[in-house]
């Protein structure tokens, strides 16, 4: 098997943590509007800038895999590992990822995403 390129690991990663962070702040919207804030609106404002910006960000991922004939496919889970499988022409790369890690690294995106400037 050939080693995937340097260059294509960042957007096979995006296509784990993109939809983690989509999700977290779907959770949190829920939580914002059903929570006691005296004004919901900014904050339901940042959230919602913030998914559409990692929405936009998960479709140029998604177009960049399709045309260079990737994908990733979730593997087995555990308490401490996450595995992944990045597929290119039939051949699979199979890594294990700390689940600790991915929360992390997950973390880390999404303060990113919150002190960039919208859109």
């Amino acid at each position: 098997m050939t080693a995937l390129k340097t260059e294509v690991i960042p957007y096979l990663e995006n296509m784990i943590y993109l939809p983690m962070i989509l999700t977290i702040l779907e959770r949190d919207r829920l939580l914002i509007q059903q929570g006691e804030f005296k004004l919901k609106k900014p904050y339901l404002g940042l959230v919602d800038d913030v998914a559409k910006r990692v929405h936009k960000e998960l479709g140029n991922t998604a177009g960049y895999l399709r045309m260079n004939h990737l994908s990733v496919v979730r593997g087995k889970m555990d308490d401490i590992f996450t595995e992944y499988i990045f597929v290119h022409d039939h051949q699979q790369d199979c890594r294990r990822y700390l689940n600790v890690r991915l929360r992390n690294r997950t973390e880390e995106l999404l303060t990113q995403y919150l002190r960039q400037p919208g859109i």
